[in-house]
């Protein structure tokens, strides 16, 4: 009975960061549209567009919302939103894949931000939370191994420095390192990190921008990732999902003991393609076509992105040059990395 009555986010006030974002907007639905929904949900970003103020409106139901338009760097900020919490989904993060960000910001937001916000939970004694990770703290590293059907025990050389992934990595490891502190109160906090897939869905904002560039090359999607180079992405709706899920296994006594300081792969049975092949299938009705074959040969496109990075870094002292691609977007784009999500479905 204990269990059932954990199993349920009745009663709950929930704290969810980057609730504004593409993935933070469908976890607060999901809980809103949970039987029984948490009784309070604050909702943390540094803006939130009107189009989802009202979004959450429509399915609010009996849930109270708070909005938290805030900096995750500030203090003072992130105390008073942990106050009288006791779940917080942390899902908020710079995403950066071309380097655009300084490195400087990356690491303020997507690292120092994590910790400040455990440190809150342990003085405001939130017992539980959840860290949205990324497949990019596995790999693919820098030589381009692959993985295919990949699980939580799978041995991998993680050797990328690209700062994106190097920031994700050290967030998740305070996360899972702050799994059994001692709270204030003389509780213990319990953490678990998903290790999410490439995410497509409604109003995906990378999808957005290979739009743009497609319909500048007259609705031909250009191709930088081979056909072979398999991955698979997942669904917003079902990553979303895997948040709630797992705030319910962390919440009941028996599943939090196999669920707690651990990371999991989150993927689903969206069918094995490339990143380009994706791109097309989920437009092709639209009229949209894509390149048979990559602009150069695979080894041409990672010198000729080296050659773009040393013209960046030599420009460095007179202007900020952010090359169009890198080595390690043409690794990632190119590299077979697929995974199971059977662990997860087994623990939560």
């Amino acid at each position: 009975e204990e269990e059932a009555r954990a199993m349920s986010l009745a009663g709950v006030s929930c704290l969810v960061t980057g609730a504004g974002g593409f993935l933070g907007q469908r976890i607060v639905c999901l809980l809103l549209e949970e039987e029984e929904a948490p009784a309070e949900i604050r909702l943390l970003d540094k803006a939130f567009s009107a189009e989802a103020l009202a979004r959450f409106d429509k399915f609010k139901g009996k849930t109270e919302l708070k909005v938290l338009e805030g900096d995750i760097r500030d203090v003072t900020f992130l105390h008073r939103a942990c106050q009288g919490v006791s779940l917080v989904i942390h899902t908020a993060s710079l995403i950066d894949t071309l380097g655009l960000i300084e490195k400087k910001l990356l690491w303020e937001v997507n690292v120092t931000g994590t910790q400040l916000l455990l440190e809150a939970c342990i003085r405001c004694n939130v017992q539980h939370f959840i860290y949205t990770s990324t497949i990019e703290v596995t790999g693919p590293n820098c030589k381009g191994d692959p993985i295919f059907n990949g699980d939580e025990d799978t041995a991998y050389e993680s050797t990328s420095k690209f700062p994106y992934a190097q920031s994700k990595r050290l967030a998740e490891d305070a996360v899972l390192k702050a799994d059994g502190q001692v709270l204030k109160d003389g509780g213990t906090l319990m953490t678990c990190a998903l290790r999410s897939m490439y995410i497509f869905g409604e109003g995906c904002p990378f999808l957005q921008g290979h739009l743009d560039k497609c319909l500048l090359n007259k609705n031909i999607y250009l191709r930088f990732s081979r056909k072979e180079a398999l991955v698979n992405p997942v669904y917003v709706g079902n990553i979303a999902w895997a948040h709630v899920q797992a705030a319910k296994a962390l919440r009941a006594p028996q599943r939090a003991k196999h669920v707690r300081g651990k990371f999991y792969y989150i993927s689903d049975d969206t069918p094995h393609m490339s990143y380009a092949d994706l791109n097309y299938e989920l437009t092709k009705e639209l009229g949209f076509g894509i390149e048979p074959q990559l602009p150069m040969p695979l080894t041409m496109l990672y010198y000729f992105s080296l050659l773009l990075e040393m013209l960046s870094f030599l420009l460095r002292p007179f202007v900020r040059y952010v090359p169009s691609t890198n080595r390690h977007l043409v690794t990632l784009l190119n590299t077979p990395f697929t995974f199971s999500y059977r662990k997860a479905q087994q623990d939560f």
